[in-house]
């Protein structure tokens, strides 16, 4: 392992959370109270980790697979990982700060705080990675500390299912890594990332371009299984079962982003496939347009939240096929920020009122101002509503689609202003005399600072807009040229966006009727996206498990055993008797010729005249 300075930092960036969290659930409850302390001070030392190795740009690696070409674990820091390590390390302290003053006094706070930075450790070692070894084992890692997050109240009714449904959902896709793995070694002999669509390389072998297919349909898979993208977006609902900060961390920076960085990083395999290109582009804009709508029907705001981070991540998706890799990570980054500070907000507000409905929470802004005001930015931000965050980074991603892909991006786009709106519409509106709780519980003051904070970052992100700004992103991702939007574009997609948000808070009921009438064909949607097709095929699987395949083996040994029964009535009846009559037989023989046998020699000597004469009368008769 390389000793100079900047490779220590990428190696104690990953290591450091990977080793506090074992640590921390090792320890137990006897490490509750220090356990938020550790995880903040672990937390705001990979924040300056990640801005070192970010500008460093450092590598690291660590044998795993002597004997293959790739296959180490190795780390390493470029344009588009040096961004995310940046995202990711601060909004996972800002999210442990909100989850030190959120959880409840007697909860498990070193299990909470154990997983969460196993959880973060698996995400910094994902956008890092540079052999599949490396990325494969944060993959997993992420996977499973997930579950445990968002069982984390596994007492409690529904919240281990929860978990389970997320699992495995998200297990479902990542056989499709799997299966790129093996492709990739399969057509170009190395399992290093970097090597995935360079020109000839999959060359080694005859199959070679065959095999280049088969990876980019498994690396499609795994990616829109973690980032709950069609067919697979069902999980997400799941996972609000979880704690807040969990859905803070899970929705902005971390697991589902994890699926948008992986077609962002193999962007150019997608492009050499051609088909998994235009896949990506599709699915992605059909989600955030179809899910979306499924925001705009939610009653509860996690849930809300929950479909529009789906809907949000497809701009992202949709970016990776286009090409438009500096957009989509533009997009990555400004939603962490949104989706963090409006999930800390929802949260807050959960702990104070006691609950995460809609028409629970009419006027909660008016009662938490300090709270409001970031919650309100953010929402504003989701809008896409200029000067703000997405509303610059959307048009960056629609620069590079054209055609039926422009125009459903621009509709999602109007989605997102509705489903924004309709959280403003309820935060601020005034509520009525008897509704809500008499006397609130307070807002802790570091909840309102990290919202605060988030929501200044949702405003800055902005700047995206400015063309110098983001030809700098695209020279730091280097994710290739792409199409810039111009003035007409901003002020199309920020005109569009403002409109939908005014009509929305003006006439909420008709734009509610609206969405309505638009989801009531799509009334099986919800069904089909959700774990229930999945178990009632394995219902079916069961049935006929238990009614043809069990039967048919149960029914092989009950053959055997009849089979079995035949034989030893043949072999008793049959061969036995057969053998008993000969052996009678011979023993009635052996006594016959015994009688003759007396030992006296007078009798032999008649025995031999009588044999003779016998003998003589013969050779006359024939004569």
């Amino acid at each position: 392992m390389t000793a100079d300075v900047p490779a220590v930092a990428l190696a104690c960036l990953v290591l450091l959370p990977a080793v506090a969290g074992p640590l921390l659930l090792i320890a137990g409850r006897r490490a509750d109270r220090a356990a938020g302390a550790m995880a903040t001070v672990v937390a705001a030392v990979s924040v300056a980790l990640a801005v070192a190795v970010a500008v460093s740009r450092p590598e690291v690696s660590a044998p795993f697979l002597g004997t293959v070409d790739g296959g180490a674990l190795a780390l390493a820091v470029d344009g588009l990982s040096a961004v995310l390590v940046v995202t990711v390390s601060v909004v996972s302290l800002a999210v442990v700060v909100f989850a030190v003053v959120d959880l409840p006094p007697d909860a498990a706070r070193a299990r909470f705080f154990g997983h969460l930075l196993l959880f973060v450790a698996a995400m910094l070692a994902t956008v890092t990675a540079t052999t599949l070894p490396a990325l494969l084992l944060a993959w997993e890692v992420m996977g499973a500390t997930s579950y445990a997050l968002i069982g984390y109240r596994w007492e409690v009714p529904g919240k281990l299912s929860a978990g389970t449904t997320a699992f495995v959902t998200t297990r479902a896709g990542d056989l499709g890594l799997y299966v790129a793995a093996g492709a990739v070694f399969a057509g170009t002999g190395t399992l290093e990332l970097s090597g995935w669509a360079a020109a000839g390389g999959w060359q080694h072998v005859a199959a070679g371009a065959g095999w280049q297919h088969v990876a980019a349909a498994g690396i499609l898979v795994a990616a829109l299984g973690k980032s709950a993208q069609l067919p697979f977006s069902g999980w997400l609902s799941a996972a609000m079962e979880g704690p807040s900060p969990v859905s803070a961390l899970l929705h902005s920076a971390t697991m589902v982003a994890a699926g948008g960085y992986l077609l962002l990083r193999t962007m150019p395999l997608l492009e050499a496939s051609g088909w998994a290109a235009t896949t990506a582009a599709w699915v992605g804009a059909a989600t955030a347009l179809v899910l979306g709508a499924v925001a705009c029907a939610q009653t509860d705001i996690k849930q809300l939240l929950a479909a529009s981070t789906s809907a949000q991540i497809g701009f992202v998706v949709l970016a990776a096929g286009v090409g438009a890799g500096t957009g989509g990570t533009g997009h990555l980054v400004a939603h962490a920020a949104v989706k963090a500070g409006l999930f800390v907000a929802a949260g807050a507000w959960l702990t104070s009122l006691g609950t995460q409905q809609l028409s629970g929470l009419r006027g909660v802004a008016r009662r938490h101002p300090g709270m409001g005001v970031p919650a309100a930015v953010a929402a504003l931000a989701l809008a896409g509503v200029p000067p703000l965050a997405l509303w610059a980074s959307k048009d960056e991603v629609l620069a590079g689609a054209g055609g039926g892909l422009r125009v459903a991006g621009l509709a999602a786009a109007a989605v997102s202003a509705v489903y924004a709106g309709r959280v403003l519409g309820v935060v601020f509106a005034r509520p009525a005399p008897d509704a809500g709780v008499a006397r609130p519980r307070r807002v802790p003051g570091p909840a309102v600072a990290v919202a605060g904070a988030l929501a200044a970052a949702a405003a800055g992100l902005g700047v995206l807009a400015v063309p110098g700004v983001a030809h700098a992103l695209e020279d730091v991702v280097s994710l290739g040229g792409q199409p810039s939007p111009g003035a007409a574009d901003l002020v199309l997609s920020g005109g569009l966006a403002v409109a939908v948000l005014a009509a929305t808070l003006a006439w909420p009921e008709a734009v509610a009727r609206s969405t309505r009438t638009v989801l009531a064909p799509w009334a099986g949607l919800r069904w089909l996206l959700s774990p229930r097709p999945v178990l009632a095929a394995a219902r079916v699987a069961a049935r006929i498990d238990d009614r043809v395949i069990d039967r048919a083996v149960l029914s092989v040994p009950a053959g055997l055993r009849r089979l079995a029964a035949g034989v030893a009535r043949a072999d008793d009846g049959g061969v036995d008797r057969a053998v008993r009559t000969a052996a009678a037989a011979i023993r009635r023989a052996g006594d016959a010729a015994r009688r003759p046998q007396t030992g006296l020699v007078h009798q032999y000597y008649a025995q031999a005249v009588v044999g003779l004469g016998v003998l003589l009368v013969l050779l006359l008769v024939v004569r």
